[in-house]
């Protein structure tokens, strides 16, 4: 008796520990990932969601099952000495326990190939391209076209310099790594996305909606790794291109003008006297 009031309390904890880290509020749709804010954050979010559920219901049967089986069949209930029967195959049953976690495997393969062909490949319709690089330990944001690059220096002291970027516009990123392998992830607008040395890999965004963003390098590249913030910021169009506006100037000061000087005095008329003793 005291044994199934424990398979009954265990079995309801669970249970309520499942519902409340599901109601838990993580900033987005669900504990682990924010509110995604581009189109590709979403996909990624679709393609988790899509996964999990299939993969926890699985679960569930499969530990209903396990626990129906050690309840029904427990020593307790069978007779002195009884021996359950040997049965050795059963080429049904191994075929399906062979073949439907072979499909479930396949799916989630198919599933999540799509999404990361979809999501990390170089776009041609772009409407401006960042080149962004990864060092040890920082992020440097080059735009395509411009002077200006945007630095973030890695810190725990405080935050780093907001990567600017405007809002409805498909952006190009192009990564690459200037010593090590980094990774730039930012869960709410895409995957995570590995900086190479030598090598470029692409993904984009496109952000829907004014705000800030966090993320950080997911690959860890040295003693300075957690010091590697990303922060994402995004402006409407007007405000981002007086942000721009700004910045192309910080990098060409218009030079202050030279004082002009000002003209000598006029010499006096001498007032000596002559040398008979008759002024002048």
């Amino acid at each position: 008796m005291a044994g199934r009031a424990r398979a009954t309390f265990g079995t309801v904890a669970l249970v309520a520990a499942g519902f409340l880290l599901s109601s838990c509020d993580g900033g987005g749709l669900s504990p682990i990932f924010p509110t995604p804010v581009s189109p590709n954050g979403q996909d990624i979010y679709d393609t988790y969601i899509g996964i999990s559920i299939p993969a926890i219901i699985i679960f569930v049967g499969v530990e209903i099952a396990l626990l129906w089986v050690v309840l029904r069949y427990r020593r307790s209930r069978q007779p002195a000495g009884y021996v359950p029967p040997q049965i050795h195959g059963h080429t049904g049953l191994e075929v399906v326990w062979t073949v439907i976690p072979t499909i479930v495997v396949l799916v989630i393969a198919g599933y999540s190939f799509l999404t990361l062909q979809k999501d990390f490949q170089p776009i041609t319709n772009q409407q401006m391209t960042i080149i962004v690089s990864g060092r040890q330990f920082g992020w440097d944001y080059k735009y395509e076209g411009s002077e200006v690059v945007v630095r973030q220096d890695g810190t725990l002291a405080g935050d780093v310099i907001p990567f600017v970027v405007p809002t409805n516009t498909l952006i190009k990123l192009q990564f690459e790594g200037t010593d090590v392998i980094h990774s730039w992830w930012v869960p709410a607008i895409t995957g995570k996305t590995d900086a190479v040395p030598g090598y470029a890999n692409y993904s984009w965004m496109k952000i829907s909606q004014p705000g800030v963003w966090r993320g950080e390098c997911a690959e860890l590249c040295g003693s300075g790794h957690s010091t590697m913030q990303i922060i994402v910021q995004a402006m409407d169009q007007a405000a981002y291109d007086q942000w721009m506006a700004k910045q192309v100037a910080a990098l060409h000061p218009t030079p202050s003008p030279k004082p002009t000087p000002s003209p000598s005095p006029s010499p006096k008329p001498s007032t000596s006297p002559s040398p008979s003793g008759t002024p002048r």
